[in-house]
């Protein structure tokens, strides 16, 4: 049913495919800025997913393994193998199999990055595959804002992160969840590392995962809206808003692959500075953490 919709709203006069392009309709323009994100249907059809489903399975099976930190789980586990990963996460898949690059979710989501950012430069920033385990209650990826994540620059901080259903992403199997609204804060919230094990110790000072959390108020759980969404559909989100995912309850995965954009100044001076979004950079969380404001373990 989900799939159904998607087709029937990609092709319509309001917007969806064209070519190599993606027509965005101005509601969704607005309920992008206002929202801090938005859900486009049907940006893949089924045969043009194969050209994203293909490579993503060498990276599952093993055939193709980023290095180093660069394969974690996103649960916020640190002992596990990776078949064991309740939420196999693979960064910058383009760079550790090269023939992904140029495919036509990078020429669609590029189209739309660029109208929903009202024309500005918007470049590849990096590219992530996340893959939740069928039956794991362990698989949440903690609530967040992105930009917690990286370097306060002082460039144009514009993001459109575009996230790839490969499968159906139902309430069930963990589909993504918005904080409506937070990307309108003025300010970034506090966030801590996730970590498995009771511990007084900040991030330094062990070897906790690569994810951040941030709390939510009672106020906020009531604005919280969860967006299932059909294979071959994508959300885009900004930098700001909060957001997350629950755990997958399904007897199946729950695969997603994510391209970001940002400003083509952004992106060149992220470069300059060595931080390129690979958690094996020199240039990383644990380098600039300094940079906001750090106490007893906690950014904001």
């Amino acid at each position: 049913a989900l799939a159904s919709v998607s087709v029937s709203c990609a092709m319509s006069a309001a917007g969806g495919r064209d070519g190599d392009a993606y027509v965005v309709t101005e509601a969704q323009i607005r309920s992008f800025e206002r929202d801090g994100y938005v859900h486009i249907p049907g940006v893949l059809s089924e045969d043009e997913l194969h050209e994203i489903e293909d490579p993503i399975m060498k990276f599952l099976r093993g055939e193709v393994l980023p290095a180093g930190k660069d394969l974690c789980d996103m649960s916020g586990a640190t002992d596990r193998t990776p078949d064991q990963y309740t939420v196999y996460n693979a960064m910058l898949p383009r760079r550790y199999y090269p023939p992904m690059q140029g495919n036509i979710y990078e020429k669609r989501t590029q189209s739309i990055a660029r109208q929903l950012q009202r024309g500005k430069n918007m470049r590849i920033d990096y590219d992530q595959l996340l893959a939740k385990k069928p039956r794991s209650p362990d698989s949440v990826f903690a609530w967040h804002q992105d930009i917690a994540y990286w370097p306060p620059l002082g460039k144009d901080p514009a993001t459109c992160t575009c996230w790839l259903a490969i499968d159906d992403s139902t309430l069930e199997n963990g589909c993504m969840r918005f904080l409506v609204g937070s990307n309108g804060e003025s300010e970034i919230r506090k966030h801590t590392p996730v970590m498995i094990k009771k511990t007084t110790k900040g991030r330094l000072d062990e070897q906790s995962s690569h994810a951040l959390c941030t709390a939510l108020t009672p106020t906020d759980e009531l604005r919280v809206r969860k967006v299932p969404i059909a294979r071959g559909d994508i959300t885009v989100h900004d930098q700001r808003v909060v957001h997350g995912s629950g755990c997958n309850e399904s007897e199946g995965w729950r695969r997603a692959y994510v391209l970001a954009y940002r400003t083509a100044e952004m992106v060149q001076e992220e470069r300059r500075l060595g931080f390129s979004h690979s958690h094996n950079d020199a240039y990383n969380w644990d380098a600039f953490h300094e940079w906001a404001k750090v106490k007893e373990g906690v950014i904001g």
